[in-house]
């Protein structure tokens, strides 16, 4: 079903105004929407069946068929602090990384980081936005501006684990079936394409971070970045 993201704004009683340029042009024009059709709209919080009732050049009229709490997000909070990675591999990281459910990205700065920016692109909320519509999910991804890997805040997490090429025992199964508490939100660290200095893992394993075996092949950051998510979110769903 088509999916369109909205705002809370844009809800008025039983109806929702969708008015955002792209998203009128994108209905209108490259799905060619009719009057009576359903589609879906997503707040961040729910997800709304409805029916379109007009539509015009600037606007699209919906009726509120049907309210739904959010059912496909995570038990578990997941967020991944990443390193910052060339352009279309950041941007492949961040689309699939919304499909899993990840909760938020933290583009990370560390050492060995190729790319060099301050502050996280306009355009990477855009592509988990349109990411979200493709995989039906509800809550919005959300993407913090960078961080250098010793502002991380780890106490707010329950775990935390980073891969390294270096460890051969801990696999992430095992590091959760060692905790003996209630996990609620959890973080995983990727280097970037340089990978980590082993200075930088030590400083991470004082701060309680584990370290993890993601087996004998050496990954890409971003496929390591995507694999990680998947298992965790199996782990949680």
């Amino acid at each position: 079903m088509i999916s369109v993201i909205i705002s809370k704004d844009n809800i008025l009683g039983n109806m929702i105004e969708v008015v955002e340029k792209n998203d009128v042009n994108h209905l209108k024009n490259a799905f060619r929407v009719k009057v009576g059709e359903k589609i879906r709209a997503v707040d961040g919080e729910k997800e709304y069946l409805c029916q379109v009732v007009s539509l015009d050049k600037k606007r699209v009229e919906l009726e509120i068929l049907e309210e739904k709490a959010d059912e496909f997000s995570l038990k578990v909070k997941i967020d991944a602090a990443i390193g910052i990675l060339k352009n279309d591999k950041m941007d492949l990281t961040i689309q699939k990384l919304t499909e899993i459910g990840i909760d938020s990205i933290i583009p990370m700065i560390s050492k060995r980081n190729v790319v060099k920016i301050s502050e996280k692109k306009e355009k990477w909320d855009l592509i988990s936005k349109e990411a979200l519509k493709q995989c039906q999910g509800v809550k919005f991804l959300k993407i913090e501006e960078p961080l250098k890997l010793n502002e991380l805040d780890f106490e707010k997490y329950d775990l935390v684990i980073v891969p390294y090429e270096c460890e051969s025992k801990n696999s992430i199964k095992n590091v959760l079936k060692s905790i003996n508490k209630k996990i609620e939100k959890v973080l995983y660290i990727i280097g970037s394409e340089g990978g980590f200095e082993e200075e930088e893992i030590q400083f991470l394993k004082e701060k309680g971070v584990k370290s993890v075996t993601l087996g004998k092949r050496i990954l890409r950051a971003e496929t390591a970045s995507i694999v990680v998510g998947g298992i965790l979110a199996n782990e949680f769903e």
